[in-house]
């Protein structure tokens, strides 16, 4: 029952790997996103931590903050974070000790404010979460750990006990509102971390059964996303200009756990401590080239780690949105260094990871017990990757691609859930 602090309905959060996104409902209603950045309904899942005005900033702000060189710490890709061993580690912010865990209840109560202020100060009665097919592959007990720790982060940022739906089967819910007639639909969720599929039965006629597991067909999940696609170009098109694959004056590499460190976005902080540091300045009698060496420290002890790999995923999205090369904007790391990501590029060095999501996405319609689906729907931000969707093409070539709100489809299916 509805108490003082509470409104009737259903609050959806999506707490994803790049972006997050909220959506209220309330019966018989139709599901809307909420505001969480001024006007905007998508937030980047951000946080910096700037440590001369003991502030946290979130979302674009954050990213703002940390690219314009205030003193800090950012933070993304949290959710990688569910169901490792780093996710109890505790670290320094604004001087105090804190695990990671914590650091994600610190985004989702500013979630929750932004919705409580939306929602005239009060918050929904029931909270819907949604949650990859796997946060873990191949790990049942480390993906148990990782729901009930995101439960947890929920509890503590003051949202109660909160329940979880898968994503993809979210997105199938806010896609059912738009069909007038019985279709059985591939659900395609690429979003920063997973590849999360469903085939499921939708129509306004299902759309009125209170219980839909007959109606899903079938799910899988793959532990790859567009922060895995960032990792590759980065590594790949990057690093090589700091030392990766540099052969040194004892004829060998240059040792890589640190570029591929740096390539990833939730490992970037850690390569600021003390004792990270002056094992990349050891590396230096490993370089014959001393420039690259330089190239590689300035990055680290000017921390501008995040700034790199966000060149590499604004590049990305460039190339894929024009089908035309895209620049990576490096003057500042040093003065006519250059370097592009082309739509080549994209297909060459992401062709191993796309073959991998395919698969999984065949391998749904396979345990479906289907040759191929009415439709394929597309949500999360990396769907919208050309490359992804021409292999999809391939795979499916008499099927129509069907594009959702690929930052809010998920929270306004969660609010239907």
């Amino acid at each position: 029952m509805a108490d003082a602090l509470t409104v009737p309905g259903t609050l959806g959060i999506d707490f994803g790997t790049s972006n997050s996104a909220a959506a209220y409902r309330l019966p018989g209603q139709t599901a809307r996103l909420l505001p969480l950045e001024g006007a905007a309904t998508g937030m980047p899942t951000a946080l910096f931590f700037n440590t001369e005005e003991h502030r946290t900033y979130f979302g674009r702000a954050a990213m703002g903050q940390y690219l314009e060189g205030e003193e800090g710490r950012l933070m993304r890709s949290l959710k990688s974070l569910l169901g490792s061993a780093l996710l109890q580690e505790k670290t320094a912010v604004h001087d105090k000790l804190m695990s990671y865990e914590d650091i994600i209840a610190i985004f989702l109560k500013h979630v929750a404010e932004k919705a409580r202020t939306a929602l005239d100060g009060r918050l929904p009665e029931r909270v819907v979460m949604g949650r990859p097919v796997h946060f873990v592959d191949a790990h049942p007990e480390r993906d148990r750990q990782a729901q009930e720790s995101l439960a947890a982060a929920a509890r503590t940022a003051g949202l109660g006990e909160v329940s979880f739906q898968l994503e993809p089967i979210a997105a199938a819910l806010d896609y059912e509102q738009r069909l007038q007639a019985e279709s059985v639909v591939l659900v395609v969720d690429i979003g920063g971390g997973t590849s999360d599929f469903t085939v499921v039965r939708l129509g306004p006629q299902q759309a009125l059964h209170a219980d839909r597991k007959q109606d899903i067909l079938a799910t899988t999940g793959v532990h790859i996303g567009g922060t895995d696609f960032d990792h590759r170009l980065n590594v790949e098109q990057v690093m090589p200009l700091l030392g990766y694959r540099h052969i040194g004056p004892t004829g060998r590499e240059v040792p890589s756990g640190v570029f591929f460190d740096l390539s990833t976005w939730h490992l970037i902080q850690w390569l600021y401590s003390p004792k990270a540091l002056a094992g990349a300045r050891n590396l230096k009698s490993d370089y014959r080239d001393q420039q690259l060496h330089q190239r590689l420290m300035k990055v680290l002890e000017w921390r501008e780690g995040h700034r790199l790999a966000n060149t590499v995923e604004q590049a990305k999205i460039a190339a894929s949105s024009t089908s035309a090369a895209a620049a990576l904007e490096l003057d500042w790391l040093e003065a006519g260094l250059a370097a592009q990501i082309s739509p080549e590029v994209l297909h060459s060095q992401l062709q191993h990871l796309l073959l991998q999501v395919v698969a999984c996405a065949q391998e749904c319609v396979q345990l479906a017990g289907m040759d191929k689906p009415d439709a394929i729907y597309l949500t999360g931000g990396s769907s919208a990757l050309r490359t992804l969707r021409d292999a999809l093409q391939q795979a499916f070539p008499d099927t129509p691609q069907v594009e959702g709100d690929l930052f809010g489809g998920v929270a306004t299916g969660l609010a239907y859930a």
